[in-house]
């Protein structure tokens, strides 16, 4: 099936479900996405074709991705956290990595598995302690990783490649997502590199967006598998009418995330949101719409295109399948409470 090169977010008026560009990159975009190249070379070499960076505004970071994961979940959910590493690093002040290394961000918070961190006299952090769900631990060169400082939470820079760093084989028994194992890490007296003061990953005005630029590569991955939906409705000899009224409902789900996802990138480039709070709760409500809309978009479109997408085309059934591992690490219920309560903190008279 023919993956179009098509800007969703930018290019709003564009119809989603057309089959081809006419732009003169699509072949180039579609080799650097099926690339086999070791993960540094193919995280540089879709860096450049999209010109991106660590400050590269919102629209721009979350159209690529949206475009990236229409043709593999998987490539974009590779490109997402080098991206991120490198936002987070240019916040903190730190110079820009070079191309040659490729990024992770580290910072789930596991009871009971925590990396603890110990100034050191030349100024460095060591570590020591596990990690859990670290992805690619094993292919990555460097990684942002949240660390205890004693009662705080910090965030420091490491060097996978570097001693007292021994990533584990991840079990990793998954049709979804099967080419980002994650599994834990053990830091061993490693050396690390401050990322800021303690608590500033969670305060930093850029938490918020990052967790909207995720959300774009949930609905690029819906949006692929809409389009390969579509292409069959319109291939079949008689299109059915219920056909058509699925094919209604997917144009609404997909008109309601990618207008919700280019206002939230308006809003983060435009700097009328200062606050975390009023951030966060955008980032809340963008994500909840989005991951709504993407689960719908998935289930119509596995109806619009029957069961023999699913046993027989190997780009569908993996762009199902992947989506749905990514869809499920959304926190659902838990973020609709923080909204919620948000809401009711800015209704509540101070």
């Amino acid at each position: 099936m023919h993956t179009p090169l098509v800007r969703a977010l930018t290019e709003l008026t564009k119809p989603w479900y057309r089959p081809g560009t006419d732009s003169p990159h699509e072949d180039e975009f579609l080799k650097l996405v099926t690339s086999t190249a070791p993960l540094a070379t193919r995280l540089a070499a879709l860096q450049g074709f999209w010109n991106l960076t660590g400050t590269s505004s919102a629209l721009k970071q979350w159209d690529a991705l949206t475009a990236i994961a229409s043709a593999d979940v998987a490539v974009a959910r590779m490109l997402e956290p080098h991206i991120d590493a490198l936002g987070i690093l240019a916040e903190a002040g730190h110079p820009t990595p070079g191309p040659e290394s490729s990024w992770g961000v580290f910072a789930a918070e596991i009871p009971g598995r925590v990396v603890t961190a110990t100034p050191a006299a030349d100024g460095t952090l060591v570590l020591h302690g596990e990690k859990a769900w670290c992805s690619l631990a094993t292919e990555l060169t460097h990684a942002i990783v949240s660390v205890r400082l004693g009662e705080a939470r910090q965030t420091v820079a490491v060097d996978l490649t570097g001693p007292g760093v021994h990533p584990a084989e991840a079990d990793w028994p998954v049709l979804g997502l099967a080419e980002i194992p994650s599994g834990p890490i053990v830091f061993d007296g490693a050396r690390a590199t401050a990322v800021g003061p303690p608590e500033w990953y969670l305060q930093r005005p850029g938490f918020a967006w990052g967790g909207i630029r995720v959300a774009a590569c949930w609905f690029g991955g819906a949006l692929g598998l809409a389009r390969n939906a579509a292409q069959r409705h319109f291939g079949r000899p008689q299109p059915s009418p219920l056909g058509a009224m699925t094919l209604g409902q997917i144009d609404t789900e997909i008109t309601a995330a990618r207008t919700v996802l280019a206002h939230a990138a308006q809003l983060a480039g435009s700097g009328d949101i200062d606050s975390h709070d009023d951030s966060w709760t955008q980032a809340l409500r963008v994500r909840t719409i989005v991951y709504r809309a993407c689960q719908r978009i998935k289930e119509l479109s596995r109806e619009l295109a029957g069961p023999a997408a699913l046993t027989g085309d190997r780009e569908f059934a993996k762009a199902d399948a992947d989506l749905t591992v990514y869809l499920s690490q959304h926190h659902g219920p838990r973020d609709e409470a923080s909204l919620g309560e948000a809401i009711v903190a800015d209704a509540t008279p101070r």
